[in-house]
């Protein structure tokens, strides 16, 4: 049976049961499928998410922990490409087992590998690349398939110009659409694409629908922007799947969900106060944190923000110039998660040994969800308080939670675990199931190829714009 997989970046499962009767194409998905919450990872963001749900493994088995990872040796910190996922995902999968694929804008797929079929790559490619399709070829075909320009992301959703934001960002989505149409024409068994547009509209715009939004006010001119691209969305996956000949099965999903935002901890500027970050010179206002600030000869502990914190020791023998005994290891990481948990009620500390199957790669030695992910954390440091009511990086109205959706059609194609979760790394299994193919995932064979430094910078600055430290 052929398999039709929609991602939705950050599509929020509680706005579709809300939002049912304006939905016709979705719920009636919903009344012939299965429609569950789906288990995001810890942390629940679009890296490493997205990889796990189509590789079947967990960050820790990865080796990658979000959009910048622990460089070892040092304290800097590197981007992950698709050459650092060493396990296969279905699209590899399927097209050994002589199936024709197409992958569009799935996350962590630049530089795109060779697969039975087309591949186009996500968010992260760098500006300007060429190589950003298989068959490299093919880039040149995408602005006539798509009716004008292919957008590969919208520029920056942290804006005040929210008509320009959503213009942008509708453009985006019917482009991405218009290219899926005319795509799904040709002959494939497992079709896959990844749309950021929800996520985008979420950080953008949540404040203007949301009425328990601190931000809130009534009557405002984007009350239903949100709602207007939900159905917008439901008329566009409506139409595809009208399109499509012969007998098909698809899933919808999203990597996370999307709740509103409370504000920031300054997880520095608390480490600083209770004396485990120290620097050469304390900033006077807010920065961001780098390491030739730090003074690591007295620092124990520092961290980086984000939608959600990751906080490193100063290991002895692990860092450049650690100074935290292995003895002490436990023992600090317990008095850290002690001190984090009390920041703000419904706070989640992680060791990533215990939440992960194995550990590859060079974890955070914490990893803190603030608040029930009501708060995000902020990474700089120089702020005036540790709690922040707006956000550091520019206007962002949301954070991510850790339940996306799932949505499979029909029913009878699907054999589900029981409950109303699926965990994300299922999505894979489950896939390979509808294919009617094993699970024969195994390593692959490519090694490494890093970003160029010119190529991580534009990228850096790049996630940095877009919240993601």
């Amino acid at each position: 049976m052929k398999l039709l997989v929609i991602g939705l970046d950050c599509l929020e499962p509680s706005l579709l049961e809300s939002w049912k009767e304006s939905l016709p194409n979705l719920s009636a998905l919903i009344e012939g499928g299965w429609f569950k919450k789906l288990k995001s990872t810890i942390p629940p963001i679009t890296i490493p998410a997205w990889v796990s749900m189509f590789s079947g493994k967990d960050p820790g088995e990865l080796g990658i922990y979000g959009f910048r990872n622990r460089k070892p040796g040092s304290y800097e910190l590197f981007i992950p490409n698709a050459t650092h996922v060493r396990e296969k995902r279905l699209w590899e999968i399927a097209s050994e087992n002589n199936l024709r694929c197409f992958s569009i804008a799935v996350p962590l797929t630049y530089p795109p590998v060779g697969i039975n079929g087309i591949m186009i790559s996500s968010f992260l490619t760098p500006e300007g690349a060429e190589d950003f399709t298989y068959p490299k070829g093919f880039a040149g075909k995408l602005d006539k398939l798509c009716g004008g320009r292919y957008i590969i992301d919208v520029k920056n959703f942290r804006t005040e110009e929210k008509d320009k934001l959503l213009k942008d960002i509708y453009l985006m989505t019917e482009r991405r659409f218009n290219l899926v149409e005319a795509l799904l024409k040709e002959d494939w068994d497992l079709f896959i694409f990844v749309e950021m547009g929800p996520d985008r509209m979420h950080h953008g715009f949540w404040r203007f629908m949301d009425k328990n939004h601190r931000l809130y006010k009534p009557g405002n001119p984007y009350e239903d922007a949100i709602p207007n691209y939900y159905a917008y969305l439901d008329g566009r996956i409506g139409k595809i799947l009208d399109s499509i000949k012969g007998e098909f099965a698809a899933i919808i999903v999203s990597d996370h969900g999307a709740k509103p935002m409370k504000g920031a901890i300054s997880v520095n500027d608390l480490l600083e106060k209770e004396g485990f970050l120290k620097f050469k010179r304390k900033p006077n206002e807010r920065t961001r944190l780098t390491p030739d600030m730090v003074d690591w000869s007295r620092t124990r502990a520092w961290a980086e923000g984000g939608y959600y914190a990751r906080v490193m020791l100063n290991l002895k023998g692990r860092e450049p110039q650690g100074i935290v005994d292995k003895k002490d290891y436990q023992k600090l990481r317990e008095e850290l998660k002690e001190l984090l948990s009390g920041v703000v009620e419904g706070t989640k500390v992680f060791y990533p040994e215990k939440i992960y199957r194995s550990i590859n790669g060079l974890p955070p030695d914490l990893i803190v969800h603030f608040g029930d992910l009501f708060w995000r954390s902020a990474g700089t440091v120089g702020n005036s308080s540790i709690y922040l009511f707006e956000n550091d990086t520019g206007p962002d109205d949301a954070n991510h939670s850790e339940f996306g959706v799932f949505l499979a059609y029909p029913k009878a194609s699907f054999d589900l675990p029981q409950g109303d979760v699926v965990d994300i790394k299922e999505v894979f299994r489950i896939s390979l199931d509808v294919l009617g193919i094993g699970d024969d995932s195994l390593n692959r064979e490519s090694g490494e190829v890093p970003f160029s430094k010119e190529e991580e910078e534009e990228i850096a600055k790049r996630l940095s714009d877009l919240g993601y430290y």
